[in-house]
């Protein structure tokens, strides 16, 4: 029988902003009365306390992730001509941001394990064009920073992160962000610190850049009504600002939440020690943010992953899939040349992964509800096949 009842959502935020609702309520009338809604004084703040819960000196806003890393790259001097290394198995955004800057995104393999960037594969594919390498700290688990340093310093390369789904990730000693020259962030809804609508930063160490993003975000304008380059219009709301920094300091509890939501499943897998079901390990222990909790099922299975986001959807439990296309295979990129075969571990990847359920306040039953109707769909399926 079908539940009509959403038991287990994918996301639920109201964890998240129904303690600090007349807090949101207080911000936002603070800026309506003083009326600064582009570039106004809560967004100059909301750079400076993020640029610092990074470790960073500086932080731009901008008006979404992809803008960040469009902005980003032409704030570091990357342009027509250049290419920059990226993973195939990332949002487009990733490729799209790469595109936007002018240069000319060059597609590169994942591990298995992990899904992040394989950097033995990216190693073959330097060429004196390539001037950046774009590493993907995908579903809230950091490149190795070490790994990504020696890489760039090997190959005379810049390193700019596409920190999305990392905020506040650690690993090695760094904070997402900390990387590279510059990175790039996110603030849609369902991020770690997500905003109310669209929104991005670039962070950085580099004043230049720094000054650079800001011009290219207001039009190229080094002051008012004096245009020094090309620039756009891609700014972050002051009203946005100003909520995402009343969030920032809830993040790091709702960034342990969700650390302590994947070691759940993590135990709850191992315990059963299904072999059917292979969660993307977590290298990075607790500086894994788990911006999402991915899961592999064998490839016996990957054609009937539809029908287990059925059985879950039927058991009241949303899943995802993140992604279900990668990059060298969406026709918008089709004139980059790729084709099927190209990327064996990120093909086998978006046919296999699914996404479960995982946001600040999820509950241990919650997460032994989904890892129980996960098992019985595959059983089922599994039996049927027998």
């Amino acid at each position: 029988m079908k539940s009509s009842v959403v038991r287990v959502p994918f996301v639920d935020l109201s964890f998240q902003h129904q303690p600090i609702k007349d807090d949101i309520t207080q911000v936002l009338q603070s800026v309506v009365k003083r009326g600064d809604f582009v570039l106004g004084q809560a967004l100059a703040e909301f750079e400076t306390a993020f640029a610092k819960a990074c470790n960073v000196k500086y932080a731009v806003g901008v008006a979404s992730g992809t803008s960040a890393i469009a902005i980003g790259l032409q704030a570091c001097g990357i342009g027509k001509g250049d290419e920059v290394i990226v993973p195939a198995n990332t949002f487009i955004a990733s490729v799209i941001g790469i595109i936007q800057a002018g240069a000319t995104p060059i597609l590169v393999d994942c591990e298995l394990d992990t899904a992040l960037i394989d950097l033995t594969a990216a190693a073959k594919l330097v060429t004196p064009k390539t001037k950046a390498i774009l590493p993907v700290h995908l579903y809230g688990q950091m490149v190795s920073p070490q790994a990504l340093l020696d890489f760039a310093q090997t190959h005379n390369l810049i390193i700019f992160e596409d920190s999305a789904q990392a905020h506040l990730a650690t690993k090695e000693g760094y904070y997402a962000g900390s990387v590279g020259k510059a990175a790039a962030f996110s603030f849609y809804p369902s991020k770690n610190l997500g905003a109310l609508g669209n929104g991005g930063m670039i962070v950085t160490d580099d004043e230049a850049v720094a000054k650079k993003a800001r011009s290219l975000r207001n039009y190229g304008a080094s002051q008012k009504y004096l245009h020094v380059e090309l620039g756009t219009n891609s700014r972050l709301d002051t009203l946005q600002a100003a909520i995402l920094h009343l969030k920032l300091p809830y993040l790091p509890d709702w960034n342990q939440m969700r650390n302590q939501a994947g070691e759940m499943y993590d135990r709850y897998f191992r315990k059963l020690a299904h072999p059917e079901i292979k969660p993307i390990q977590n290298y990075s222990d607790r500086g894994h943010v788990y911006h999402l909790y991915v899961v592999r099922l064998p490839d016996s299975l990957a054609e009937r992953r539809e029908q287990i986001q059925t059985a879950l959807a039927d058991a009241g439990i949303q899943s995802g899939i993140h992604y279900p296309i990668p990059c060298h295979l969406q026709p918008a990129f089709k004139y980059l040349g790729y084709q099927s075969g190209d990327f064996a571990h990120a093909e086998t990847l978006s046919a296999q992964i699914l996404s479960l359920p995982i946001f600040p306040g999820i509950t241990k039953a919650q997460i032994e509800l989904v890892c129980q109707q996960l098992l019985e769909a595959v059983n089922i399926i599994i039996k049927e096949g027998d």
